[in-house]
């Protein structure tokens, strides 16, 4: 059996880190819930806020790893 090119593996495995961010803002059960605030603002929204951080944030280091 022929071993998978190097550079394969790797944009694969970004692939699947890209993917962690999509799949938690689709998943909407895990954070509809009011509780825990953070200065007021209730989960729902401040959730969403830290994903959109940690979404550009794993779309630059894919950026920068030229996948």
């Amino acid at each position: 059996m022929a071993e998978p090119k190097p550079g394969r593996v790797k944009r694969t495995v970004w692939y699947v880190i890209l993917f962690v961010p999509f799949f938690t803002a689709i998943w909407v059960p895990l954070y509809n819930r009011v509780e825990p605030s953070l200065w007021g603002i209730p989960f729902f929204y401040w959730f969403q806020f830290v994903l959109i951080v940690i979404a550009a944030a794993v779309t630059g280091l894919a950026y920068k790893a030229k996948i």
